[in-house]
């Protein structure tokens, strides 16, 4: 009987719901407040309370974060270019999910 390799993957839904603070943020994705601040700056991520001294982000920023952060590291865009990437890529996302309602259009 031969031995089967199992791979185990795990991973971490995160839902709107989710308050996450600039401390959880920062140690979430490794990166400096500092960072986080330039993305708020920038429009990449939003805090939910931007008038307050102490910010706190939906669960929505983290996955956003982190594609910022790659996006930054792997390419070395800067962060109008990142924002410009996260905006087109969420267009693209859209737009294919628009195409995936509409019936009969795979047929083509």
């Amino acid at each position: 009987m031969q031995p089967t390799n199992i791979t185990t993957l795990s991973g971490c839904i995160v839902e709107d719901e989710l308050e996450l603070t600039l401390g959880e943020l920062t140690r979430a994705c490794s990166v400096r407040a500092d960072f986080i601040v330039e993305l708020v700056d920038e429009g990449i991520i939003q805090p939910r309370n931007p008038t307050s001294s102490k910010w706190t982000f939906g669960g929505e920023s983290l996955p956003r974060l982190r594609t910022a952060v790659n996006l930054q590291r792997d390419l070395d865009i800067n962060l109008a270019g990142v924002a410009l990437a996260l905006e087109l890529m969420e267009e693209i996302e859209a737009l294919r999910a628009e195409l995936n309602r509409r019936p009969g259009l795979d047929d083509r």
